[in-house]
């Protein structure tokens, strides 16, 4: 068992306890942060550490992440990455979209839906804007929105 803080980026992670106050504790149950619950670390900066958790993004700061123990969940394959993280050429197919609300909406009414194929097809210069192919068409996220589709990987 690791904490949340030694977790990689944009993998999917079980809870499995929460070592903290009671305060917190309750707060951190309060957002949905519960033994059982799934977790991805999104990105670590300084002293905070964003977390998506029910499609929602929550900074949290380090000393809470060290609290909160987590383990990889068997169905989780290491091929599984966010589209950000795929380089050209890449491809794989679409496991779930973390979004909410209309970036959802709009994400599954471009073709990006559970089990649809993708493919790598440009990044730009500084990796945002990243262009797709995606249902017979070419499709351009930008790097925000690509966090938000999990893809497993296909191996080459």
């Amino acid at each position: 068992m690791l904490s949340l803080n030694q977790a990689q980026h944009n993998r999917v992670y079980q809870i499995k306890a929460v070592n903290a106050e009671e305060s917190v504790k309750k707060h951190l149950s309060n957002l949905g942060v519960i033994p059982g619950g799934k977790v991805v670390l999104i990105n670590t900066s300084g002293e905070n550490g964003i977390v998506l958790l029910h499609n929602s993004r929550i900074a949290i700061n380090q000393t809470v992440l060290e609290s909160i123990l987590i383990d990889e969940p068997s169905e989780n394959p290491a091929n599984w990455l966010s589209l950000d993280q795929l380089v050209v050429g890449d491809s794989g197919q679409v496991v779930t979209i973390h979004g909410t609300g209309a970036v959802r909406r709009r994400l599954m009414d471009m073709g990006l839906t559970r089990g649809t194929s993708v493919y790598i097809r440009k990044l730009a210069p500084l990796g945002d804007p990243i262009e797709i192919h995606v249902r017979g068409y070419e499709l351009t996220l930008r790097k925000s929105e690509a966090e938000l589709v999990l893809i497993e990987k296909e191996e080459k």
